[in-house]
């Protein structure tokens, strides 16, 4: 089955440009060019992932974004940005995206970030296990944290991240290692990106004094619960 893409972009040219190319790499592709469409169509049709551009007339990528994300916790969100301000793309990490990629850029770039996330959503769907995390159970394929009558919907790249943490519960875990593991690589900007999803999880697992996160300055994190 071919994987779906909801794909948003107001420039026609690039728009239909990229459209056919990821048709040829065998995805299926709904191409809009406004936020508006996009929210219409998403919530008439079912998508593997959603890639959005942030300048979008109407509605703009965010405000996309967060309907999105306010509609299905799971769904990886990536943007599409000309911008270049760290402040901006972690503004969209911090609504609730996966990734982003920059203006201009490559087919092939964008073909291997959509292949790592649909890839790692039939790994976690091959995680047959459940995680103990203090008071919360943390159910890996349904991506779903269980606190007493409390259901928490994780986004994939959250659910990656704590299934890290856990497996090495109460030691540390180095950010190289993480990072790596999860993103593919290491730099500057994607450790500002794994900040902001540590700060999620905590978010996540606030109902629970017993558990925390800890930074373990210049090294990594690590997760303390009982």
């Amino acid at each position: 089955m071919k994987s779906k893409i909801l794909y948003v972009e107001d420039d026609e040219t690039l728009g239909f440009v990229t459209k056919d190319s990821l048709i040829q790499e065998g995805f299926e592709v709904d191409l809009y060019t406004d936020g508006e469409l996009a929210k219409k169509a998403f919530r008439a049709n079912s998508y593997d992932i959603c890639v959005i551009d942030v300048m979008l007339p109407k509605v703009d990528g965010y405000a996309v974004a967060k309907y999105i994300r306010s509609k299905n916790a799971q769904i990886p969100i990536m943007f599409v940005t000309a911008k270049s301000m760290q402040e901006d793309k972690l503004k969209g990490l911090k609504i609730g995206a996966d990734d982003y990629i920059t203006k201009p850029f490559s087919i092939e770039e964008l073909v291997l970030k959509i292949n790592i996330f649909i890839k790692r959503k039939y790994v976690n769907l091959e995680r047959q296990t459940v995680q103990h995390i203090g008071s919360y159970t943390f159910d890996v394929p349904n991506l779903l944290l269980v606190r007493e009558d409390q259901k928490i919907k994780v986004t994939q790249r959250e659910g990656e991240l704590l299934y890290e943490l856990v497996a090495q519960k109460n030691k540390v875990v180095k950010r190289k290692t993480l990072l790596e593991k999860i993103w593919g690589k290491e730099d500057y900007f994607l450790g500002r990106s794994m900040d902001v999803f540590i700060s999620r999880l905590r978010k996540r697992l606030s109902a629970d004094p017993a558990i925390e996160i800890e930074n373990v300055h210049g090294v990594g994190f690590r997760l303390l619960a009982p």
